[in-house]
């Protein structure tokens, strides 16, 4: 009789551990339509040398500095697409479904998508290795997944070189991606943190909460259409020399913002460069830390 409570015991401790062990296996649903809520603050896609929030190394920023929007009335580069990462950056909706085994009805893969802009994305769920760092890199990458708990844990490596941002600051064919997607409720909430050894200096990370919606967006969207906008196949590539940009001032002038920190200075990033920060910083041509030379005036 003495040992029917402690049988007792351990069948409660056994039902306890069964039920505290039971989120790791409790996958949410992540298919659906989403579209972007939009809280969050959109990249820095309409102001030209706007890297505020980016941290990039001296490599990256020359890298930046070099870059002339005009690359985009090219016809070769108009339909080039945008890197996986935009989709947490841009004011677009998204789309996950998903495939699954026929047999077993486990999940092979998500694919997230639906709009021009961007490749949808691949999630492998099936643990399938990543291909050889030699094997051919894609606008999507190559995107490997597990769950921890409740929370999707994607890793994407085969990503072609692009821009972080639409107004320059550059990624290299070396950069990878580890994507979380929570789900409460009816918002979904995506955690990305980008990393390049080339071009950054540290990571950066990004956020997008996207709202389940009730009308089903298209998996993709149109076709890009290129069209002839002055430039023909073949001419010079349009780019500025360096300490030539006549831009390095523009986030300066128009919003108080210090050079050092519009030119994604890694340190900017942080409270404490606040302290650093000198009486007059946010002038035109003035910078604290790390500076890049003025450019001459330009006449525009």
């Amino acid at each position: 009789m003495g040992t029917e409570p402690v049988h007792g015991r351990l069948v409660v401790l056994l039902l306890f551990a069964l039920l505290t062990a039971s989120p790791a296996f409790a996958q949410i649903d992540l298919a659906g339509s989403w579209g972007a809520t939009n809280n969050e603050d959109l990249a820095g896609d309409s102001v030209p040398v706007d890297y505020t929030g980016v941290p990039l190394n001296p490599e990256g920023r020359i890298r930046a500095l070099s870059y002339n929007e005009s690359q985009y009335s090219m016809i070769e580069r108009q339909c080039q697409g945008l890197p996986t990462f935009y989709f947490v950056q841009g004011p677009f909706g998204i789309k996950i479904w998903s495939d699954t085994e026929p047999v077993k009805g486990t999940t092979i893969a998500y694919t997230v998508g639906a709009w021009e802009n961007r490749a949808p994305f691949v999630i492998w769920m099936d643990g399938r290795p990543h291909p050889s760092k030699y094997a051919e890199h894609t606008r999507g990458g190559f995107t490997t997944g597990h769950w921890e708990g409740n929370t999707l844990v994607a890793y994407t490596t085969h990503m072609k070189a692009g821009f972080i941002r639409k107004v320059g600051p550059p990624i290299s064919d070396e950069t990878t991606m580890t994507t979380r997607f929570y789900r409460h409720g009816d918002v979904l909430t995506v955690l990305a943190i980008v990393e390049d050894p080339i071009y950054l200096a540290e990571p950066q990370i990004m956020t997008r909460s996207f709202q389940l919606q009730t009308a089903d967006l298209s998996p993709v969207g149109p076709p890009c259409v290129s069209a002839y906008q002055g430039r023909m196949p073949g001419e010079s590539v349009p780019h500025f020399i360096p300490e030539q940009n006549p831009f390095v001032d523009e986030m300066t002038t128009r919003y108080g913002v210090p050079r050092d920190a519009a030119l994604g200075m890694p340190e900017t990033l942080y409270p404490e460069y606040r302290k650093k920060m000198k009486p007059g910083a946010a002038r035109p041509g003035v910078c604290t830390i790390n500076c890049v030379a003025a450019p001459p005036p330009a006449n525009r």
